[in-house]
């Protein structure tokens, strides 16, 4: 049996902000499992919690359709999530994602995203999209 919660992430209380699904001790489950998992939740993001280790975990982040390397709004709730249900000490907890190491500040109030400046991506390209026949 799997463990999971439901949180709302950037939320003064229950039933506002973003849904995200936290699924405890998922380090069995497969990149198949998690992916029908997330589509069954439904959210934006579901994430899958693969390890909980001194200073910080692993984690595993899904949308409906496919695996993200990292996302701001599940990595804040999954680590504010892991200090709430007491399984790491708040402060400053490590993230391990598929981008790398995340370090992320947690209190008993939120999380925030402490890692670094952030560093620019390719530019996107232009796609010309075929104009409707009339």
């Amino acid at each position: 049996m799997l463990s999971f919660e439901v949180v709302d992430v950037f939320a003064p209380r229950p039933f506002t902000g973003n849904q995200l699904a936290v699924v405890l001790d998922a380090g069995g489950l497969t990149t198949q499992q998690c992916q029908a998992l997330a589509a069954e939740f439904g959210f934006s993001e579901s994430t899958f919690v693969t390890a909980v280790h001194a200073g910080g975990y692993a984690v595993r982040i899904f949308t409906p359709e496919t695996e993200l390397p990292f996302a701001g709004h599940p990595s804040v709730g999954t680590a504010h999530t892991l200090v709430r249900l007491g399984l790491l000490p708040a402060g400053t907890v490590q993230q391990e994602c598929g981008e790398g190491v995340v370090p992320l500040d947690v209190t008993a109030d939120g999380a925030r995203l402490t890692g670094g400046a952030p560093a620019p991506g390719p530019a996107p390209t232009r796609r010309r999209w075929p104009r409707p026949s009339a």
